[in-house]
């Protein structure tokens, strides 16, 4: 029997590890697993031609000695392929007020994805506004990434395939079982090789903060078809931010903690990153990147999924987003200041005094009805996204 780990079972590893063994379990699945010595060894992939007989595994833009077995095999992580939504009135019944939920608006139409069952499935084959999604989750990296599933006119289904790229979820569409690289959305093996998918803006919001914003948002139901323990963090504790990421076999970028979660602003040559420790004491910023005008809203918290046994006993985190700060050719600088109704943040423009939610859209004041355009890149952790751009700048605190 080969050991499958090769570090030292630390707190959070050993509940990262109880994890895959639930996922097995829940699988059917046999993962081989020895803990002899307090060390063991990552399961590198031959290719699988068993599972899926239609990969052409002949292309491919990655070496097979970069994936490892999660554990589960294919679709042993089961994706929601027939999912269900309930009305904002049920989902309180079962979603606490701060639970961290991935928004999600196509046209007039905004869904909300509890991260609770996202957990358990990691992705979710959708339509919404008739453009077929997939609303995608990888908790080991904090990954939460929407895509499109039509590419060349075809429309895929994902699925997981139970394998991990630099700690990464690796997909497969059904269709051509190609894989695909969730953080980035390109394609690794098969058909699609070095295709990508084409993103859609998202967020991680609190459940409250996008049902205050759009009152009649449907929700994902738990009625999912599978028996799951929905609203448990099997990752109890893996985001303590000194923590080392889970069957990532190669040294951490030592500019951040590798479980400090980042904000990613596109930029160029490479990437900009914002750390949620900045933002929580600074939390709305203006900057230029390559003579755009940005900012960051980061003015409500929603709860960490990857804390506590249950999410709801989590501890609160920034809810951050980037928009471009020009509207109708006039570029804004955003300020932050207390609410004196109650305590949380409200953010307003200097220039018209316009009050702006989180969603980068002014609900009051002259500019009523205006939007920015969203930018960010999504908030991951910061070893995730070193990872994948080894040359992504971090932007510091201003001195």
């Amino acid at each position: 029997m080969q050991p499958l780990f090769t570090l030292p079972l630390t707190p959070v590893r050993i509940s990262a590890i109880a994890w895959a063994i639930a996922r097995v379990l829940t699988s059917a699945v046999t993962l081989a697993l020895m803990v002899g010595s307090g060390s063991a060894t990552a399961q590198h992939l031959n290719f699988p031609h068993g599972e899926f007989p239609l990969t052409d595994s002949s292309r491919r833009s990655i070496e097979f000695s970069e994936i490892l077995s999660g554990g589960p095999m294919r679709d042993g992580i089961p994706p929601i392929d027939k999912p269900t939504f309930v009305s904002p009135e049920e989902a309180n019944d079962w979603l606490a007020e701060d639970e961290p939920v991935i928004a999600l608006t196509i046209g007039e139409e905004t869904r909300a994805y509890p991260l609770q069952i996202l957990m358990f499935h990691e992705i979710v084959n959708d339509t919404l506004a008739d453009i077929p999604v997939a609303v995608t989750f990888c908790p080991l990296c904090n990954a939460t990434i929407v895509f499109e599933r039509n590419v060349d006119g075809q429309r895929l289904d994902f699925g997981t395939t139970g394998r991990l790229r630099r700690s990464d979820l690796v997909m497969y569409d059904r269709q051509s079982e190609s894989w695909w690289q969730q953080f980035t959305g390109r394609g690794i093996v098969g058909e699609y090789t070095d295709v990508v998918l084409e993103r859609r803006p998202s967020s991680i919001v609190a459940w409250r903060t996008v049902r205050n914003a759009f009152p009649d948002v449907e929700v994902l139901s738990r009625e999912t078809g599978f028996g799951r323990s929905y609203g448990s963090n099997p990752y109890r504790g893996y985001d303590r931010i000194d923590s080392e990421p889970f069957l990532f076999d190669s040294p951490t970028d030592p500019r951040l903690p590798p479980m400090e979660r980042v904000l990613a602003l596109p930029g160029e040559p490479a990437s900009r990153l914002i750390t949620l420790s900045r933002l929580s004491d600074e939390p709305v910023i203006n900057i230029d990147i390559d003579g755009r005008p940005v900012t960051v809203f980061a003015a409500t918290n929603a709860l960490s999924a990857l804390d506590q046994a249950a999410i709801a006993d989590s501890r609160a985190i920034p809810a951050a987003a980037g928009f471009d700060r020009r509207v109708d050719g006039r570029t804004l600088t955003f300020t932050v200041e207390s609410n004196p109704d109650d305590d949380t943040l409200m953010v307003h423009d200097e220039q018209t005094g316009s009050r702006w939610d989180p969603f980068g859209r002014a609900i009051d004041g002259e500019l009523t009805g205006k939007s920015l355009d969203v930018i960010d890149l999504g908030v991951h952790f910061a070893f995730a996204w070193f990872a994948f751009e080894p040359q992504a700048e971090v932007l510091q605190d201003p001195e």
